[in-house]
């Protein structure tokens, strides 16, 4: 079934993608994300010694939520979990042990799937800061209607109507675009795994499944626009060498 969107786009088409990095100087590591929702994540660190309740035999990292305006509600500290969450299972946290790696995470424009747009923005910001990793990661927003249909990428008004909706965060196996000192999972199959699954509404067995199967074949064209988007970053940096 074909499903007329506002913007024009079809059921599983994301909008224009753009991200930069290496934009804030003062950060360890920067990165804005883009997708009319945009979002700016720097890093900080790793600095010596981790927070309360912290391993400190493992790399700590903290998340820090600031909206575009007004003060950080219940929404941004579920954010800031699940960023946290997502964020510690992508790092290897074993190479710097009793420290901790701060990621500001700055709302510029809400339009919709805000928080896929922010775990892009902070992998990307990581990447930049040279943090290792065992991969990067990919995420995407699925939205199921009252009718049953399920569109990708949602606007912010798509978001409001619809009854359920899945943020989904795929692991890409692009080892070449990764910080020196990642390292590869033995024996896991990272390409067709999941890494965070988050659900609100009220959605059935067949409708998150179908969510999956859509944000997988999402997540194939968000992996090839950042590894696209890295070598030609790689390619500028060398020019400018």
């Amino acid at each position: 079934m074909e499903v007329d969107r506002e913007d024009g786009r079809s059921q599983n088409q994301l909008r224009p993608l753009a991200c930069s990095r290496n934009i804030l100087h003062r950060a360890h590591g920067s990165a804005s994300w883009s997708q009319d929702t945009k979002v700016l994540a720097a890093v900080y660190g790793p600095k010596a010694g981790t927070k309360k309740n912290e391993n400190p035999e493992k790399a700590c990292i903290e998340v820090i939520w600031k909206p575009k305006t007004g003060q950080i509600g219940k929404p941004e500290k579920e954010y800031e979990m699940i960023l946290k969450r997502t964020l510690e299972s992508v790092c290897i946290l074993t190479v710097n042990p009793n420290t901790t790696t701060s990621i500001i995470v700055q709302v510029v424009n809400d339009d919709g799937a805000l928080l896929p747009s922010a775990i892009n923005a902070a992998c990307m910001a990581l990447v930049d800061a040279g943090i290792p990793m065992k991969h990067l990661a990919v995420a995407v927003c699925c939205c199921v209607a009252k009718s049953g249909y399920v569109i990708l990428d949602p606007t912010k008004l798509e978001e409001q109507k619809m009854k359920a909706f899945a943020y989904l965060v795929f692991p890409n196996s692009v080892h070449s675009v990764l910080p020196e000192g990642s390292l590869r999972v033995e024996g896991e199959p990272i390409e067709n795994g999941i890494i965070t699954s988050v659900t609100h509404g009220i959605m059935s067995v067949d409708d998150y499944f179908y969510c999956l199967e859509r944000g997988r074949a999402a997540s194939v064209k968000l992996s090839d626009f950042l590894r696209r988007n890295l070598q030609q970053q790689s390619t500028d940096s060398s020019k400018a060498g």
